[in-house]
């Protein structure tokens, strides 16, 4: 199961993949496309060509794991279709992945304005 606490981070691969990759072949596109580590604790969302299957790649205790979903109808409204194509990689809440996964197109989402905390604060 997916873990959404507010500490993880996500971020949205800008191309697509091949949904044949597994876990070597996802790390791979982490590190050179993604420029992050594959094992740090964080979501990597992995889309195909037509939008309508999707990949999670994480890191899960104790090794990785994959979350695939096939939509059969329809497909996802991708932030990275919203993004400048020269990014590798787009990081997105995980309020937006849950939306996302809903089939919420994330373009129509207007958030209020709300109070942040600092980082730097402890």
């Amino acid at each position: 199961m997916l873990n959404l606490s507010g500490e993880i981070r996500v971020f949205v691969c800008t191309q697509p993949a091949d949904m044949r990759r597994s876990f070597d072949g996802l790390c791979g596109m982490v590190e050179q496309i993604v420029q992050q580590e594959p094992l740090s604790g964080h979501l990597f969302v992995f889309r195909n060509r037509n939008r309508d299957r999707l990949k999670i790649l994480y890191w899960d205790r104790d090794g990785l794991a994959i979350w695939y979903k096939r939509l059969e109808q329809g497909t996802w409204q991708f932030p990275t279709d919203l993004k400048t194509a020269d990014k590798n990689g787009v990081e997105i809440s995980t309020d937006e992945l849950s939306l996302l996964l809903d089939g919420i197109d994330l373009r129509s989402v207007q958030r209020r304005r709300r109070y942040q905390r600092s980082k730097n604060v402890s």
